[in-house]
């Protein structure tokens, strides 16, 4: 009996120790298999997006900006970019176990999950900042239990993939601090107007208050509830020792300077052209909008982020930003055709339409150079030439049409040669130019300079009416100050992948000779009177201290200033998208804005004079005949001619008469003379604008 007892006990035992083991086996083998999946599942979901947007870089190669699906206003930093107190501030405030959990706060998960089972719904949670980026990268904001599992897939990728300090970096960079702005840097330069390596303690801590509740603790809007938000981060700051409490209470205490509402914008540097090379690298280079967005892309461009600030300071201070008067700016550098500034809009968070690449703009009298270069370099037209400017009813199409322009406020100014007609934008001039030389020759030079738009082959076109767009009036005017010389504009140099491979570069362009360089210079200097006296552009003549050639251009709907150095070609628009008449002082805005760009964008430039070309000629000339002037004549002026168009017959002066009889000999000897001259009043301005 007792036998039989003690058989059955250990039978009985074998068969518990034999599920125990099982049962250990089991569990082994599924906690395996969880983790095999997890583990699995986790390495096969995409990279953190934030972490893979792709990069626009200037020509120094510095980020200008990222490529984001969700066109978030963000400006990506590294961590050691990061004011170390907004680190502190935010770890305090988020997440104090950071760097002592693998993505989950377990103790805070167990107390959440007892409130949510005692209310029966997703009331509470206890997100680490690794589950916060993954909620930002991947999922939406909903509490329901489905999105908090594959919130916790997310976070163990994420924990898996990346180091401590990288996913802090992918979380400040991410995380939405309010009024669009997305990261630390975006809300840096937003609320305070400097970058996040430059915050103080008191503005680490008031920033990394915001994310809780953007609306609803942004200092914008709840300044009481944005100061009592900091208070509590400082507070958490001196329990984990990162700061006394002296400390705190001098931060809280601190006076903030916050950028007024009014100056909000867009803190990424060039939005416009951010948008252009989305729209070139899609179109010409064919790159997906995927890969754009989440293929790590790095787009080296031939943007220059101080000449870009300079054209963005221009419009701040000469547009209104609460009218809806628009602008546009852009600049070249006629030696490369790179596209070194474009501003295509006075605000882009309220207006994403580039008006750089609008071709709906006229440009009135600013296309007159086009037409005067074709005159030029035909020989039909020279520096000297005179028309007489008054009421006139031109005849075309065979005598079946006619046009009768007029000049602004019926100002008519007699015979005048084609120095006073481009300082003083004289319309009748211009038509009668076009007349002598034809529309078709000007249609045929515009090509040559590069302008695309279809212009209308008529005597009006003389006086801009067929429009074109700010882009293509930059790069015809870079023709004429690289001497005749054309490079396409150029805006990419070269792309690479996440791994560095070079999938693009740009092609090595040559520069072609599309224009006589003597008939460029000639113009060039030509179009030096608009800032002088008389001239239409002499009302900032004084902000400039260096050689500079332009065109204004005013008609009913638009204002153009388009003028250059020897290193930039700039064009300035301004008007309203509905095509709504501009006023006059509307119209008045435009120099002073290419002014003030061209002067702060080459500040660190010394002044160049053009440079003279071969075939070129000065000699001094009577203006009111426009033939050489002679010892005995009034008045002269020094010009410049191409060589062989110069003047031959020299005026009658008033001391003996014998003047215009003298021979060929001496006139060269005076045109020598004149050269001379020329050469030393170079100088001579140089010395003056250098001083200036």
């Amino acid at each position: 009996m007792t036998q039989t007892r003690q058989k059955t006990r250990k039978r009985g035992f074998r068969l518990f120790k034999w599920i125990k083991s099982l049962s250990l086996l089991a569990v082994l083998v599924m906690i395996a298999t969880v983790a095999g999946l997890v583990y699995l599942y986790a390495t096969s979901l995409p990279l953190a997006d934030s972490d893979r947007n792709s990069r626009l870089l200037d020509s120094q190669g510095e980020v200008i900006a990222t490529f984001s699906a969700g066109g978030k206003d963000s400006v990506p930093v590294l961590l050691t970019d990061i004011s170390p107190d907004l680190i502190n501030a935010t770890l305090a405030v988020e997440d104090r176990k950071f760097y002592n959990h693998y993505g989950f706060d377990i103790q805070g998960m167990g107390r959440a999950v007892l409130v949510n089972l005692e209310h029966m719904e997703m009331s509470q949670g206890a997100s680490t900042l690794t589950q916060q980026l993954a909620r930002n990268l991947y999922l939406s904001h909903e509490k329901t239990w489905t999105r908090k599992a594959k919130e916790a897939m997310y976070t163990a990728q994420l924990e898996m993939k990346y180091s401590k300090e990288e996913i802090l970096q992918m979380y400040l960079n991410e995380i939405y601090y309010g009024h669009g702005a997305y990261g630390i840097e975006a809300a840096s330069r937003m609320y305070f107007g400097k970058s996040a390596k430059q915050l103080d303690l008191a503005e680490s801590a008031m920033l990394a208050g915001i994310p809780k509740g953007p609306t609803y603790y942004s200092p914008y809007n709840h300044m009481k509830n944005a100061k009592d938000r900091q208070k509590i981060v400082l507070a958490a700051m001196v329990d984990i020792g990162k700061i006394t409490k002296a400390e705190a209470d001098k931060a809280y205490e601190q006076m903030l300077s916050f950028k007024p509402e009014s100056e909000r914008k867009t803190v990424e540097s060039a939005p416009y052209f951010r948008d252009y090379i989305r729209s070139l690298a899609v179109k010409e280079l064919g790159i997906s909008e995927a890969m754009l967005d989440h293929g790590g892309l790095n787009i080296y461009t031939t943007l220059d982020l101080r000449v870009q600030k300079a054209a963005e300071d221009a419009v701040a201070k000469g547009m209104d930003p609460k009218g809806e008067l628009e602008t546009a700016i852009v600049s070249i550098d006629p030696r490369t055709g790179y596209i070194k500034a474009m501003v295509g809009g006075k605000n882009y968070r309220t207006n994403q339409i580039n008006h750089v690449l609008a071709t709906t703009r006229q440009p009135g009298s600013a296309f007159k150079p086009i037409m005067y270069l074709a005159a030029l370099e035909s020989k039909q037209l020279t520096s000297a030439s005179i028309f007489n400017s008054e009421p006139t009813l031109f005849h075309y199409d065979n005598d079946r049409k006619t046009y009768k322009p007029g000049n602004f406020g019926d100002k008519y100014l007699g015979e005048i040669d084609l120095r006073q007609a481009i300082a003083a934008s004289d319309n009748i001039y211009a038509v009668n130019t076009i007349m002598q030389i034809g529309p078709e020759q000007v249609v045929d030079m515009a090509k040559n300079l590069g302008i695309t738009s279809k212009l209308s082959a008529v005597p009006s076109l003389a006086l801009g009416t067929s429009p074109v767009s700010p882009l293509e009036m930059a790069s015809a005017f870079s023709v004429i100050a690289a001497g005749g010389q054309r490079t396409p504009p150029v805006a990419i140099l070269q792309v690479t992948d996440a791994a560095g491979r070079v999938i693009y570069e740009a092609p090595q362009t040559k520069a072609e000779k599309v224009v006589e360089p003597a008939a460029a210079y000639v113009l060039t200097r030509l179009m030096e009177s608009v800032f002088e006296n008389g001239g239409t552009g002499n009302r900032v003549a004084t902000t400039i201290k260096r050689p500079v050639a332009g065109k204004t251009g005013t008609t009913n709907t638009d204002a153009w200033m388009v003028g250059f150095t020897p290193e930039l070609s700039t064009a300035v628009w301004v008007g309203y998208d509905q095509g709504k008449a501009i006023s006059t002082s509307d119209g008045r805005r435009a120099a002073p804005m290419f002014a003030q760009f061209t002067e702060q964008a080459l500040a660190s430039v010394p002044p160049k004079i053009f440079p003279v070309p071969d075939h070129v000629v000065s000699v001094y000339i009577d203006p009111e005949s426009g033939k050489l002037a002679g010892n005995g004549c009034e008045e002269k002026r020094l010009e410049v001619f191409i060589d062989g168009t110069e003047p031959t017959e020299t005026c009658r002066g008033t001391t003996d008469g014998t003047d215009s009889e003298k021979d060929d000999g001496s006139r060269q000897a005076e045109n020598q003379q004149g050269i001379q001259e020329e050469k030393h009043s170079w100088w001579k301005d140089f010395k003056r604008w250098w001083v200036e």
